[in-house]
C-alpha cells in the first residue's frame, strides 16, 4: 500500500494538475518518448480516467487549447491514444461477448493453457528471469500500473512465449491495476495475443531482450524494479544469462539464487509458439 500512497494523488483536483503537468512537460515529445518505461513521459491519466476524475473530452479540449489548436506530432500522437481508449468502448458495447472470448472467433479454438501453472504464477510474481518482464510485473505489484510498453511486453510473454490464455493475464491486470477497465483490459490483452480488434499479428513476438535494449537503453527501469541486478553492467541488464561468471560475481549477481535464469529460452520458446500457430491452422 506504500506505494499507492505514494504514486498516486486521487480526486479531481489532482487529476488536472497531472494533466496540466504533462501540457507543460512532456506533450511536444510523446511521440518519441512515449515507449520508454525508464522515463515520466506518459500521461499517467488512465487511473483517472477509469475512475471518473477526469473525461475524454476535458482531456482533448485542455490539450488543443494548450497546442492553440496545432496538432504537432506530440499532440496527434496523444490524442490518439485518447481516440484508442473510446474505440476500445465501441468494440466492448458492440461486441460484448470479448469480454470472455475473442473478437476473432477462429481463436475461440486456439490450444492456450487455461491452468494457473507454476509458470503462470512466477510471471505474476516478476519472477520470469527475463528482466523487462520481471521489471513490469513487480511495478504493478507495488503500484498498481504498468507502462502501455511493458503491458504489451510482458502480455507476449504469457501468451506467446508461455503459451497461456490472455484470459489469464487480463484477470490478473483486472485485480491489479489501478485503471483496469473493462474495455481497455481486454482490447489490450486481445490485441498483444492477436485474436482482437486491429491486433497484431499472432506471429509477432515481442523479444523482451530487443525490446529492453531499445526503450530501456540504459536499464534504468530494470534497476528501479529488479535491485539485485541493480551493479549489472548496462550491456547485461536485460540478458543476465548472457553475462561472464566474472561479470555476475563483481555484480554480486547469482543466477539461479539472487534471480532466476529465463522460465524458458527466448529463441525456442517463439520457434515452438510459431509452430503451434503453423499447426492449428491447419486443422
Amino acid at each position: 500500500a506504500a506505494g499507492f500512497r505514494a504514486t498516486w494523488q486521487v480526486g479531481e483536483a489532482a487529476a488536472h494538475r497531472r494533466l496540466e503537468w504533462f501540457l507543460r512537460n512532456a506533450v511536444e515529445d510523446y511521440h518519441a518518448l512515449r515507449d520508454r518505461p525508464d522515463l515520466d513521459a506518459t500521461s499517467r491519466l488512465s487511473p483517472h480516467l477509469q475512475h471518473g476524475e477526469i473525461t475524454p473530452r476535458q482531456i482533448w479540449r485542455a490539450t488543443l487549447r494548450h497546442s492553440n489548436g496545432k496538432w504537432t506530432k506530440g499532440v496527434e500522437h496523444f490524442l490518439r491514444e485518447v481516440g484508442w481508449r473510446e474505440f476500445a468502448y465501441h468494440i466492448l458495447y458492440h461486441h460484448p461477448y470479448t469480454q470472455t472470448r475473442a473478437l476473432r472467433s477462429e481463436f475461440d479454438s486456439f490450444p492456450w493453457s487455461a491452468v494457473e501453472t507454476p509458470a503462470y504464477k512466477a510471471w505474476t510474481r516478476g519472477r520470469t528471469g527475463i528482466p523487462m518482464v520481471d521489471a513490469g510485473m513487480r511495478q504493478l505489484w507495488r503500484i498498481g500500473w504498468m507502462h502501455n510498453r511493458t503491458r504489451m511486453i510482458v502480455a507476449s510473454w504469457l501468451t506467446k512465449n508461455l503459451l497461456h490464455h490472455w484470459r489469464l493475464g487480463e484477470a490478473w491486470f483486472w485485480d491489479t491495476l489501478v485503471d483496469a477497465d473493462p474495455a481497455s483490459n481486454v482490447l489490450g490483452w486481445q490485441w498483444t495475443a492477436g485474436c482482437g480488434a486491429d491486433a497484431a499479428p499472432y506471429f509477432r513476438i515481442f523479444n523482451a531482450v530487443i525490446q529492453g535494449r531499445k526503450f530501456d537503453p540504459d536499464g534504468a527501469y530494470v534497476r528501479q524494479w529488479v535491485p539485485e541486478l541493480a551493479n549489472l553492467p548496462t550491456q547485461y541488464i536485460h540478458a543476465p544469462w548472457e553475462a561472464p561468471e566474472s561479470v555476475l560475481r563483481q555484480a554480486g549477481v547469482a543466477l539461479g539464487k539472487d534471480y532466476p535464469y529465463p522460465q524458458e529460452p527466448l529463441d525456442t520458446s517463439r520457434e515452438r509458439a510459431l509452430q503451434m500457430l503453423e499447426q492449428w491452422a491447419k486443422r
